[in-house]
This record gives C-alpha cells, sequence and structure tokens, in this order.
C-alpha cells in the first residue's frame, strides 16, 4: 500500500498540506478535491517523486508502478499510436533488450527477450493501443499521423492513452477530462471501472467522480480529510457538517427562500410548469447539499430580463453550415421563453455549428431563420472567452457596460464570479482558463439575456463555481441551449435533448444513460459498417481470439463482483445487527424504567444509524448489479 505519514508540502513559501496523513491500498478509488490552489496537483508530484516534502513520510512499494498525466506533448514525428505505446515502459524496455540481443548475436538473451514478451502479451499491445485512441475520439486514419498535426488538446488525450495503456498499479489522473467530449468522458468513465488498479484522481466534473470513486480526499486549510462515498456522498457528509453553524445555514436559506418565490409564482403557470418543476427539484437537492457550497467564493444570478418575446427564434428545413459544405440540413427547432434545450451528439457532429447559426454568426444555407427582432442573446463559447482583450481588465469592462456605476457596485458585481479586492484591476492577459471564463459569465449576466446560448460553459471552471452556474441556471427565467460535457450541469438545468447526428437535429427521448447506450450502438454500427474490429488481433485465428476475448472480458467483470460481493457481505451484516438492535427495542421495561432511558436512547440512536447505512448500501447494491448487468451486456 501507498501511504503518507505527517506529511507537511509547500509550494514556496506557501504551506499546502500541514501533518497530513492517508494511506491507498491497491485496487482503490480516490477523488481528491479541494479549492484551486490548495495543493491537488502538488500532491501528485510528490507521489511520483517530482517533489519533495517538508517533513513526514511517504512510503511507496518499491514494485508498484505509478503513471501520471503528462501536462505537455513535445510535438514529435512519430505516429500518435507509437506514441501512446510509449507508455507501457515494460513493453519498450524488452523491446529494446530483444534489438540489443539481436546485434549481439546472443540466443540466451534473445530467449529471455521473448519470453519477457510473452508475458507483456506484446502482440496484443497495439490493438490495445488501438481501441484506447478509438474510445477517445481518434479515427483510424488520425492514429497514423504524427504527433504534431494535432492540437494541443488532443495531444493531450495522447497522453491520457498513455497513462491507460501502461497497466500501472497506480494512476493519477489530473483533470483527465478536460479536454474530452461527452462521448469520450463515457467511454473513459466505463474504462475506469474496469480497471483493476489504484486510481487517484482530480476532477471538476461531479457525475465522473461519482461513477469512478469510492473515497474523497478533501484538502482544506493544510489539512486531508477523508470521506467514504462518491462526490455526492461527500457532499451530503460535509453538509452535515457545515449545516450546524448558523451562519452558513442562514445562507442556505436565503438560497432556499429564492427559489421558493419563484416556484410559488410560476408553477400555476403552463408555460413556467417545466421550468417550476426544476425548481423544485433544485430546492430538494438544496437542502441536503446547499451547505456544503455556502463557503464557496462564488454566488451569482442571472438578471430577469426585459422582454421574453415568444418564439424566440425559429429554424423551419433550414441548413446549416458553410457556403458549399452544409453540416446540417433540413433542420426545425423552435425556441420559446420555457424551452431548456440540451444538445448532445458525438463531437464534430455540428452542435457548435448549430448554436453559431442561432446566435447569427454563420447564415442559415436553406430553408427559413426568423430571429424575434426584440430577442437579447447572452452567448458564451471558447473562442468568445480566448478574444478578451489582454490588456483589458475585468473593471474596465463592467465599467464600460455601466458607465454611471460606482466602483463599489462594480465590486459587488465581480465578486460573486470570484474577483476581490485588486483583483479586478488585474490584466486579463494574466489570468488562467477559469478566470476568463467567470469573467465571461458575468459579462453575459449584465446584457439581461432572454436566451442563453452556452457552448460547453463549465470548460476551466472548478467544482463550486460550477455549482453557482447550476444554480444560477436553474433559476433563469428565460431560455436556455446548453452543450456540456458535465452531466450534472446537464441533468439540473435542462428539460429536454435535441441530437446532433448524421446530419440532421431531432428530439431525443431519453437521458443520459440512454444516450450512453446510444453512443455504443452507434459505435458497432460503425465499425460493423467501415469492415474493420479495432478489437482484432491481428495474426491470431478467431477461436484463438474469441478465447482471448472471453479471458479478458472475464477478468474486466471480476472486480464489479467483487464490489457486489462485497456489498452483499456489508448488507448481510447490517441487517443482522439492525435486527439485533430491533430486538432489543422490543423490551417493554425499556420505555417503562426510567434508569434504562440512556440504554433507550442508545438503541434509538444506533438504529437510525444502521436504518441510514442499511439503505445506503441497498442503493449501492443496486448500482453494483445494475453495472454488472451493463458490463455483462456490452
Amino acid at each position: 500500500m501507498l501511504s503518507l505519514e505527517h506529511i507537511n508540502l509547500r509550494r514556496g513559501p506557501e504551506l499546502l498540506l500541514e501533518d497530513a496523513s492517508f494511506t491507498l491500498h491497491l485496487g482503490t478509488r480516490v477523488g481528491l478535491v479541494g479549492k484551486n490552489g490548495s495543493g491537488k496537483s502538488s500532491l501528485f508530484k510528490l507521489i511520483i517523486g517530482e517533489l519533495e516534502s517538508d517533513g513526514g513520510t511517504l512510503n511507496r512499494p518499491a514494485d508498484w508502478r505509478v503513471a501520471m498525466m503528462a501536462q505537455e506533448v513535445p510535438a514529435l514525428a512519430c505516429p500518435a499510436i507509437s506514441y501512446v505505446l510509449d507508455g507501457n515502459q515494460a513493453l519498450r524496455r524488452a523491446e529494446a533488450d530483444l534489438d540489443a540481443a539481436q546485434q549481439h548475436a546472443d540466443s540466451d538473451a534473445i530467449a529471455r527477450a521473448h519470453a519477457e514478451l510473452d508475458g507483456l502479451r506484446a502482440w496484443e499491445q497495439p490493438a490495445r493501443a488501438a481501441i484506447l485512441l478509438a474510445g477517445l475520439g481518434f479515427s483510424e486514419a488520425q492514429q497514423q499521423q504524427p504527433v504534431s498535426a494535432f492540437s494541443g488538446g488532443w495531444r493531450m488525450r495522447l497522453n491520457l492513452a498513455q497513462v491507460l495503456i501502461s497497466d500501472a498499479d497506480l494512476m493519477l489522473l489530473d483533470e483527465p477530462t478536460n479536454h474530452l467530449d461527452l462521448d469520450a468522458i463515457l467511454w473513459l468513465q466505463q474504462w475506469l471501472v474496469q480497471h483493476p488498479g489504484a486510481l487517484m484522481l482530480i476532477s471538476h466534473d461531479r457525475a465522473f467522480l461519482d461513477a469512478t470513486v469510492s473515497e474523497i480526499l478533501h484538502i482544506e486549510r493544510n489539512a486531508l480529510k477523508r470521506y467514504s462515498g462518491n462526490y455526492s456522498d461527500f457532499e451530503r457528509q460535509r453538509a452535515e457538517q457545515l449545516a450546524q453553524q448558523q451562519k452558513m445555514h442562514e445562507k442556505q436559506q436565503a438560497q432556499v427562500a429564492h427559489l421558493q418565490k419563484f416556484i410559488d409564482r410560476f408553477k400555476a403557470k403552463a408555460t413556467k410548469a417545466k421550468q417550476a418543476q426544476s425548481r423544485v427539484k433544485a430546492l430538494e437537492r438544496l437542502e441536503l447539499i446547499g451547505p456544503a457550497h455556502v463557503d464557496s467564493g462564488f454566488s451569482f444570478h442571472f438578471l430577469t430580463p426585459q422582454k421574453l418575446p415568444n418564439p424566440m427564434i425559429v429554424l423551419d428545413q433550414a441548413d446549416c453550415g458553410y457556403p458549399g459544405a452544409p453540416i446540417l440540413r433540413a433542420v426545425s427547432l423552435s425556441l420559446r421563453p420555457e424551452s431548456r434545450v440540451g444538445l448532445l451528439g458525438p463531437n464534430g457532429a455540428g452542435k457548435s455549428t448549430l448554436i453559431r447559426t442561432l446566435v447569427g454568426e454563420l447564415a442559415a444555407l436553406g430553408g427559413h431563420l426568423e430571429r424575434n427582432p426584440d430577442l437579447k442573446v447572452g452567448y458564451f463559447h471558447q473562442q468568445q472567452v480566448d478574444r478578451l482583450a489582454a490588456d483589458d481588465t475585468p473593471y474596465q469592462l463592467i465599467n464600460r457596460q455601466h458607465p454611471g456605476w460606482s466602483e463599489q457596485q462594480i465590486r459587488n458585481q465581480l465578486g460573486g464570479f470570484g474577483f476581490h479586492g485588486d483583483a479586478i484591476f488585474d490584466l486579463i492577459g494574466r489570468f488562467s482558463g477559469g478566470e476568463k471564463a467567470r469573467l465571461a459569465l458575468a459579462l453575459i449576466v449584465q446584457q439581461k439575456p432572454a436566451l442563453l446560448l452556452l457552448d460547453e460553459p463549465a470548460n476551466h471552471l472548478d467544482l463550486e463555481m460550477r455549482e453557482a452556474l447550476t444554480l444560477a441556471l436553474q433559476e433563469f427565467e428565460g431560455a436556455v441551449l446548453l452543450v456540456s460535457h458535465d452531466r450534472h450541469l446537464l441533468e439540473t438545468t435542462v428539460d429536454e435533448f435535441q441530437l446532433v447526428a448524421e446530419g440532421t437535429v431531432r428530439p431525443f427521448d431519453g437521458d443520459l444513460d440512454d444516450y450512453a447506450r446510444w453512443l455504443q450502438q452507434a459505435r458497432r454500427d460503425a465499425a460493423r459498417a467501415s469492415g474493420s474490429d479495432t478489437g482484432r488481433i491481428a495474426g491470431k485465428d478467431d477461436a484463438k481470439q474469441r478465447r482471448q476475448d472471453a479471458a479478458r472480458r472475464r477478468e474486466q467483470l471480476r472486480p464489479l463482483k467483487k464490489e457486489m460481493e462485497k456489498l452483499e457481505r456489508a448488507l448481510e451484516k447490517e441487517s443482522a445487527a439492525l435486527t439485533e438492535v430491533e430486538t432489543a427495542l422490543g423490551d417493554e421495561t425499556l420505555y417503562t424504567d426510567n434508569g434504562r432511558k440512556a440504554e433507550l436512547n442508545d438503541l434509538l440512536t444506533r438504529q437510525g444509524q444502521l436504518k441510514s447505512r442499511h439503505e445506503e448500501l441497498e442503493v449501492a447494491l443496486l448500482e453494483a448489479m445494475e453495472k454488472l448487468e451493463d458490463a455483462e451486456n456490452t
């Protein structure tokens, strides 16, 4: 096991961790969370050996293979698939040993190298690399292209593939979903669930954390605190702790009142029924998890639109794309004040093209597009964020929008987006991607839009800001059309999905789990249509291939079965304990003998704890059974 004992860690003069301790066993899956700058990435570097602690002891098994995503990729000339195979260092060492032995005509060394390669199943590795690259969105042709041909985001996918093929005992993944679309995230999630090794994961995607980790390590005030369960479990546990603090409770209640006011105002109106219902769900969530975010530095609201024209935008049999090269054909879509639409579809299918057509950046190539002249649109996209002038400041941008505002009014507006003190006068050119994204959202809020067209607004935002954006969108009184790879944001802010695929846009009648299944089937159909099968291993006959596939499938299912059996044993143990307590509570003298009052209270407390734990285990067991069933059927 890996263990940290009483670790102190600094970054320059700044103390990140003080007297921090934790242990990590083989197969454990841990999510590492905390505010930006709290030391998450530095802790990874400590584990990998790139940083030294300022005190304490780090114990790492000598035979453990540890792999961490590199954050940069040089412009190499080697093919993408060869670069990915470089991640399997044992394979590359064995290949180098074989080359050296052959050059020296050393028959014994050649035999040892071949034995080493057989043990590593070297003949399977190119196919494994191809499978990983296909899952991360690389076509067969792209897999043969040089690394230098890809943009920075796609090179990061190559780094991720290197880690996945490494067969590491411990994988350290720092924001692996940052440069992935929803399709690739869903594929990666499934891959990680089946991976038998240990995992430490930093991510701002709560749905991804919920699906892939079973423990949370939270860095707060230079301390490490461990929570059992996934990220949602962490929120609930932390909320219970923070809810004891009156100031935080009061802030939460103000948010509750804000949501309740909207529900009471609009739930009887047919045009607002869906939005009111989504606020009811938000209110139910807020009562549980709100306190976990009340110490966040982010809190804002979209202002009430001055006009809500109806309809806002109507597309009728319109073609979208570029002159001579339409990407989407015969699109019919109507956006109204009550519309809350999420766009789904593979990368490159045309989601951004559709949004650019709606906002007016691209002209409709055919058919009919009508935009209400009174419509005010708030448009977010990454290129817009990147175009913020480097020599501007947040203060100057808001001051141009509202030249009559005082400095304090501008500070009040920017404070909800995390810009405090002298930060409002900092040059934008020095900002991180997350800071620029927050500033772009602050500018959109001031426009009082009636329609929000949001293309990946959560990119570069941390968990706290994503939660603030989620709440703000839930309260927004206008229409929303959203593209995002953040499933939590999609699930809690939109009421319907449109599928952008195969050159068309059509309603998608299902949830994100249904979309994941649709993607799997689409991949299988595409593989059959092209006559290729990246899962095949060249040079092996079909019978041997089937045996290898069956063995690999058993290996993939083993951790899921073990987890289900573990939960079954735990549930059986809790059931027995609960039965024992309830039997004890059946003693009538407990209720009549004042001398046994303390015993009664202890039993009742124990009963409540056991019931709560019993319910959690039942839910976890059902989820584990569903995961196993899904894995067996894919």
